[in-house]
């Protein structure tokens, strides 16, 4: 059987089936060398000049990540999902119209709101779940970036990419998507007509909330992609080999994660959707979701791992869920092994999106009616 029949499951599990040359190991080794030999006639033969632009374990975690997202230019890794996400930004020029979607990763939005326009980037936000809104927005021949969450942070909002991406083409623009909550297994926006798709690496790719970092994977080398390639190397927003190589470990259990997780995330919307003290559960998965059919059709293996609930009795009571749990962790961030909530009102702080009585709920790869009988728990200790 031919490596080029595996499927991106087994590719991923053994890291593109890669076995190290000199001691024919199974799990590839760091390279941690921060320069390499000229050829005698001075040349550099292997292609590895200097250790910023030039390191295999991180280039073998972003052959992983664009095998996954079925990326033909490539994949780029970075310190940070931040320094991911304003790359894109960064590769625009001054004046350029942006539209962005309203509900989003709340410090992108804020960066977007203060630093983005400070060298002249003109942002505008829109619900980019509204295809009217949106195609109101998108500005032919001035527009040059239209960027999706989807499902967003945290409200699980779903946005039509193939709609989107011919909203923002016909415009002369590109479509940029942040796939975080969504994963390969469960999304591939370069499929669906995105140009470029975005991950906090951080979150469920790496899955064990041990690895700060970002990623870009790309349809098409051009221009653009070239220019965003120019930042991450010559601003140095690098991965280190040792965060890109605990990254390549978290991505080769990704599928077996992300089943795992989605069918609980799924099990508990489900269940909470029948709480009495829980009066909205927001979940891509349940049918009177509003994005339910889009979602149907533009995601598999699930629906993600990520869901919200909104609480009777209002931010006190949401608060004070949060407060009596035990077995989920009061903490920032998502996607690792372990299941976590919050409050995400109190961390936006003023101008959030996110209503107060909402607690964000991460679902990690626990016992599921463990994790419902905590919410329970906390729930009716919250409202007590």
């Amino acid at each position: 059987m031919s490596r080029k029949s595996w499927s991106p499951r087994s590719l991923a599990a053994q890291a593109m089936g890669k076995v190290d040359a000199v001691t024919k190991a199974v799990v590839p080794p760091i390279h941690v060398a921060t320069t390499y030999i000229r050829d005698p006639d001075n040349g550099y033969s292997t292609g590895f000049v200097y250790g910023r632009p030039h390191n295999e374990t991180t280039h073998e975690a972003e052959s992983v990540l664009a095998m996954l997202e079925q990326a033909e230019a490539g994949a780029l890794l970075f310190g940070s999902g931040s320094a991911a996400a304003t790359a894109v930004f960064q590769a625009l020029s001054p004046g350029d119209h942006v539209v962005a979607s309203k509900v989003m990763y709340w410090a992108l939005r804020n960066w977007l709101m203060t630093e983005a326009t400070r060298w002249g980037l003109k942002v505008e936000f829109v619900e980019t779940d509204d295809l009217a809104a949106l195609q109101a927005a998108v500005k032919p021949g001035v527009t040059k970036l239209v960027w999706a969450e989807t499902p967003s942070n945290p409200l699980w909002t779903i946005t039509d990419i193939a709609a989107a991406s011919e909203i923002a083409h016909r415009a002369g623009a590109k479509l940029a998507v942040d796939s975080t909550c969504a994963s390969p297994v469960h999304t591939r926006p370069l499929t669906l007509g995105a140009d470029i798709v975005m991950h906090s690496a951080t979150k469920v790719l790496n899955g064990h909330s041990d690895v700060i970092a970002g990623a870009l994977c790309a349809r098409e080398d051009d221009a653009f992609w070239n220019r965003v390639k120019t930042i991450q190397k010559g601003q140095g927003g690098i991965l280190g080999p040792f965060e890109a190589y605990l990254l390549m470990r978290g991505m080769r259990t990704l599928h077996v994660r992300q089943e795992r997780q989605s069918a609980s995330a799924m099990a508990l919307a489900q269940r909470l959707s029948a709480h009495p003290l829980v009066a909205r559960v927001l979940y891509p998965g349940l049918p009177q979701h509003p994005g339910h059919d889009i979602a149907a059709r533009q995601m598999e293996n699930g629906f993600g791992f990520m869901l919200s609930v909104q609480v009777t009795g209002g931010e006190a009571a949401a608060i004070a869920t949060a407060a009596h749990v035990e077995l989920y962790k009061r903490a920032t961030s998502l996607g690792g092994v372990e299941s976590l909530i919050e409050h995400r009102a109190s961390i936006e702080g003023a101008g959030s999106p996110c209503p107060t009585d909402l607690l964000r709920l991460s679902t990690g790869i626990e016992d599921v009616d463990d994790l419902y009988a905590d919410l329970d728990a906390a729930l009716k200790a919250g409202h007590a």
